[in-house]
């Protein structure tokens, strides 16, 4: 099932520039039940809206999965930045990597 489109969303080519950095978060261990595309979706529609994790539209893949993501991508590396941090940058989305530092430093 093809899920709609939402202003949040980034398109195939530009996730697929960012793809690399997303996937450094996670060993291979078995094959992705949900399109990594759309759980990025689901996170900057997180972002974007302020919405809970629970109210994720249908579509995205399920919330804890959603969120479980968004955890792996924002564990702290030594003084780094975020992985989340470092896709939204390299995609030019202020907005949501600003709403993303309010939540994890709360500035």
């Amino acid at each position: 099932m093809e899920r709609p489109a939402y202003p949040s969303d980034v398109s195939r080519e530009q996730f697929e520039s960012i793809r690399g950095t997303l996937e450094a978060a996670r060993r291979k261990t078995r094959p992705r039940k949900h399109d990594l595309y759309d759980v990025f979706c689901a996170v900057l529609y997180f972002l974007h809206t302020g919405a809970t994790w629970r109210s994720l539209p249908a579509g995205f893949p399920p919330w804890r999965t959603v969120h479980e993501y968004f955890t792996q991508w924002n564990m702290q590396r030594e003084g780094e930045r975020t992985l989340l941090e470092n896709a939204l940058d390299a995609l030019g989305r202020e907005p949501e990597a600003t709403q993303l530092r309010r939540l994890l430093y709360g500035h």
